[in-house]
């Protein structure tokens, strides 16, 4: 096992200690287990990215087609939202689109 010194602020190394002492468990047990989860993750989409560029489209559209069209069970529904966009952040053609407004030489993209 190896060693690691680490630097937390200290209102972050206070609730990492209120959160291993509820689940009775150390610190160092809570921060191994919190990078294990977090590494598992990112491989995961790794391994789903990776697996995605190797797809056969073709072979999927193959086999949807065998997928009967009927409506799902009950509780198994696609909830469908709506999402508002968010203002503070505008796409790259909503930003293209606004210098061209105000007179810059740039033109959209798009």
């Amino acid at each position: 096992m190896s060693s690691l010194s680490l630097r937390l602020p200290e209102s972050l190394h206070r609730k990492l200690r209120e959160i291993a002492e509820r689940d009775d468990i150390s610190i160092n047990q809570f921060i191994a287990t919190a990078a294990a989860e977090k590494a598992a993750a990112m491989l995961t989409i790794e391994y789903l990215e990776e697996r995605g560029r190797r797809a056969d489209s073709r072979l999927l559209d193959r086999l949807l087609r065998r997928v009967p069209d009927i409506p799902p069970v009950q509780g198994d529904e696609l909830v469908v939202t709506k999402r508002r966009p968010d203002k503070r952040l505008p796409t790259t053609r909503a930003r293209a689109r606004t210098r061209v407004r105000r007179g810059s030489k740039s033109r959209p993209r798009g």
